[in-house]
């Protein structure tokens, strides 16, 4: 069987120093944007904190090898250190840099479930056949122990034949990593053949015959041309 597998960055930390915020509000954001910083909050066992994070410590610790699935270590204007995660965080639209992030406070010792992205690897023998490969699935859900979360996973679609699909029930695990979605009713990844495109003037001429009247030379190209594709499909 087609496997799945998994890279897992154990025991990844970062440390992130970031500031309290005591004034709220659009301008006062767009005041710390301009200062090269970024609001946010980090949501605790208790009560949300407003924070700012500079913008190159924030990219720098979202840019390790365990990526946006990083264990932060978010320290308050030089309190205490909070265990936390990337909740979500918003981009410019024109721009595409981050405009506003939300951490998560989590406990080490207490699984939590987040969103894995499945990346497709290796050449399937089905696309060297002529066929075309879709990736059905992008994201699969899971649940694990903040530090045991992997980055994401690799899908290898190498033996991936004409006809053939690669389902989660495929995928390997780490120890302690739950699947949350159906394993069985999940489809990772398909190749199928290509489908050739009738002209638009055949199907149109293919569909008046079909209202009744009388067959044209370019309905009956049409009836032959998709008469082909069930033939070569089937």
């Amino acid at each position: 069987m087609l496997p799945l597998h998994w890279r897992v960055v154990a025991g990844e930390r970062v440390k992130l120093v970031v500031s309290e915020r005591t004034k709220l509000g659009s301008a006062e954001s767009r005041r710390l944007r301009k200062q090269g910083l970024i609001p946010g909050v980090l949501y605790g066992r208790s009560t949300p904190v407003a924070i700012a994070i500079g913008e190159r410590e924030l990219r720098a610790a979202l840019t390790t090898s365990a990526g946006g699935h990083a264990v932060l270590d978010v320290t308050v204007d030089g309190g205490s250190a909070h265990s936390a995660i990337l909740k979500e965080f918003q981009r410019d639209k024109v721009r595409g840099n981050i405009t506003h992030v939300d951490f998560l406070e989590v406990r080490l010792d207490q699984p939590i479930q987040t969103a894995l992205s499945v990346t497709l690897v290796g050449d399937a023998i089905g696309v060297r056949e002529g066929g075309v490969l879709t990736q059905v699935t992008t994201e699969v859900n899971v649940e694990a122990l903040p530090l045991e979360v992997p980055q994401h996973l690799e899908a290898d679609v190498s033996e991936l034949g004409v006809g053939e699909s690669l389902r989660l029930s495929q995928v390997k695990v780490p120890a302690g990593v739950t699947l949350l979605d159906d394993p069985e009713e999940t489809v990772i990844a398909s190749v199928q053949l290509q489908r050739e495109e009738i002209p638009e003037e055949l199907e149109e001429a293919a569909e008046e015959a079909e209202e009744g009247g009388e067959p044209t030379a370019a309905a009956e190209a049409a009836e032959g041309a998709a008469g082909e594709q069930e033939t070569v499909e089937g």
